[in-house]
């Protein structure tokens, strides 16, 4: 109970901190929008070419799902990890802006937690079926999939710290 509190107080907090920033974008000058929008673009562009090469999250389809993390078709009724250790599945879109925030954060910890735990991405518009089996309605929708345990669901971009906290906390239960 501690740990779904401890995500979803993370969850809300980042959302009013995006919330807020959209207000503030909206006072700006267009001069000043355009300058935020090239820095976007810029890190964007800088952080494909990166992680085109150091890729370390895993891609999944409907099928990989299915083998690697739970075969729900099989099993409806019961939730049965089939994976050797904890997992993030991030259910994202390519259009999706708080994605793009999230997408490089998820990288850096597939890097830094490589061995100790999978970071999984789910394209939505790829795969709307199990998007759709999942009940996803927003993006970012994060799965936060523990050893031996019912999985826990955060929406909305989480900040590193945050990711880390839930790492240790209900993942790997340090």
């Amino acid at each position: 109970m501690r740990n779904k509190f401890i995500i979803a107080a993370f969850a809300a907090s980042f959302m009013f901190v995006a919330c807020n920033n959209k207000t503030n974008n909206a006072n700006n000058s267009g001069e000043s929008q355009t300058s935020v929008q090239a820095d976007l673009t810029k890190q964007e562009t800088n952080s494909n070419n990166t992680t085109n090469m150091t890729t370390k999250t895993i891609h999944l389809t409907k099928a990989d799902f299915l083998a690697k993390v739970a075969n729900y078709e099989k099993n409806p009724q019961t939730w049965e990890y089939l994976g050797d250790k904890p997992a993030i599945i991030d259910f994202y879109a390519d259009w999706c802006g708080p994605c793009k925030m999230v997408a490089p954060i998820l990288e850096q910890l597939a890097a830094e937690y490589e061995g100790q735990i999978y970071i999984y991405k789910v394209d939505t518009e790829a795969e709307q079926e199990l998007a759709a089996d999942f009940g996803i309605r927003s993006i970012p929708t994060l799965l936060f999939v523990p050893m031996n345990e019912a999985p826990q669901m955060a929406q909305g971009a989480l900040p590193k710290d945050a990711f880390k906290q839930a790492i240790n906390e209900v993942l790997l239960k340090n």
